[in-house]
């Protein structure tokens, strides 16, 4: 037989252009999905995810792009099923239906999770898939069903919880600094001060990957409420008794596998670090984060129109323009503390994505049930904070009693539980009486 006769029996149109190298990882694929037997599954699925690891970014596009149209559902298929389950819905036909419609790459990933270390590479897949989605939008079908997998893999049922400190492995240590993504930790010293006696870290971890956390959470056992956070970072800060806390600061919350991008950790993360904390420090009152407001100065820029409207839009202008100088958060402006104080607040209960806050972080925290109950001036003085939120940091108080409630009460009525002072401070904005109504995307 022909070569091109022999290709384009077995990849179609497609077969031709394709790449050698995606021909023989989609060769594998087709075979793997032929296999019966457990044992040579396995070995087929451990060859599959080798030869895909070893593709070059032009094949790899190729075999998402074949992934996408090839190994979908049968719209004809799909079609017939449907219209004899109308006519006659018997379990069956219904049966009959569920199993067409389900795409047959799901069955391809089950298989190749067969392989020794399949769920780590399939994470790994998924994390090179999410960057070209934005490129190829066919791509998101492929991408639903690696989620729609990856959710049931990572259950909470089969998560643990584990303390990280100084006896933890180095290996773990060592991610730990390269994954923190809220506030960078500057070398081992650093690491070192946030284990200490007066601080807690707490990772989730999956038996499929021993070594590497999913998430962690850091927190600081303090007398009060912080509102800077600079002091909680300093790798040379006295160590306090734990036993004189009053307070539980969740200070940086880091997700560490971006192949796991939207399932949830941190939610089942927080609550259960809370109760853990309020066995071993019964005199525990509250448990609040210190947190960044990662879209402030962005949505600042972006709303300068609506601000220049009025009789004192020049003056606000003329404010909002000491923001481009260096050395601005040195300067004591009482009068840009107040403007930018209110717009925080103003943002917060009301830019808006959809019919959520539009800040990340906010919608996060209040979905897990937290109310938002204080902004802090220049809580985070670091370049990083200056650049991404003006300095602003916000803490959200978990009261374990009224959990459960405030998340229903966002989930379903889309309510920001919020103390007053913030509403008093957002009714005060200026952005509040130019009746345009909520911001953002």
């Amino acid at each position: 037989m022909h070569a091109s006769t022999f290709l384009h029996r077995l990849f179609g149109d497609r077969g031709e252009g394709m790449h050698r190298e995606c021909r023989d990882v989609i060769a594998l694929c087709r075979n793997l999905l032929g296999e019966r037997g457990e044992a040579s599954g396995a070995a087929l699925a451990r060859e599959t995810l080798a030869a895909f690891s070893a593709l070059g970014p032009a094949s790899r596009d190729q075999f998402f792009d074949i992934l996408a149209a090839e190994f979908s559902p049968s719209p004809e298929a799909v079609g017939a099923a449907a219209d004899a389950y109308r006519i006659d819905p018997t379990p069956a036909n219904l049966s009959r239906l569920q199993v067409l419609v389900e795409p047959v790459r799901q069955e391809l990933f089950r298989r190749l999770n067969m392989a020794p270390g399949g769920t780590a590479a399939l994470e790994a897949m998924r994390r090179l898939l999410l960057r070209g989605v934005p490129d190829h939008p066919a791509w998101q079908a492929v991408d639903a069903d690696l989620l729609h997998l990856l959710r049931s893999w990572f259950n909470r049922g089969f998560l643990r919880m584990e303390r990280i400190d100084w006896r933890t492995s180095a290996l773990v240590l060592e991610k730990l600094i390269a994954y923190e993504a809220v506030h960078a930790i500057q070398g081992w010293p650093d690491l070192r001060r946030r284990l200490q006696a007066d601080r807690r870290c707490f990772a989730f971890f999956h038996p499929s990957l021993p070594d590497e956390p999913l998430i962690f959470i850091e927190v600081a056992l303090t007398r009060r409420v912080s509102a800077v956070v600079q002091p909680l970072l300093a790798p040379d800060a006295p160590v306090s008794d734990p036993r004189d806390a009053r307070c539980a600061i969740f200070y940086s919350i880091t997700n560490c596998q971006d192949g796991l991008r939207g399932i949830s950790f941190g939610n089942f993360l927080i609550k259960q670090v809370a109760e853990e904390l309020k066995q071993e420090f019964p005199r525990l009152r509250a448990f609040a984060t210190l947190s960044p407001i990662p879209g402030f100065r962005a949505w600042l820029d972006s709303v300068r129109g609506r601000l220049a409207a009025g009789m004192a839009g020049e003056a606000r202008l003329a404010l909002l323009s000491r923001l481009d100088a260096p050395d601005w958060p040195t300067a004591g402006d009482e009068s840009l503390r107040h403007l930018l104080t209110g717009l925080c607040a103003y943002y917060l209960l009301h830019a808006k994505q959809g019919r959520d806050p539009l800040d990340t972080v906010a919608r996060f925290h209040l979905g897990n049930g937290a109310s938002l109950e204080r902004l802090n001036w220049m809580g985070d003085s670091s370049a990083q904070g200056i650049k991404r939120s003006a300095g602003m940091m916000v803490n959200y108080v978990y009261r374990l009693d009224h959990v459960e409630r405030n998340h229903e009460r966002f989930v379903n009525e889309h309510v920001v539980v919020t103390a007053r002072r913030i509403q008093k401070l957002a009714r005060e904005c200026p952005l509040a009486g130019d009746g345009r109504g909520p911001t953002g995307r």
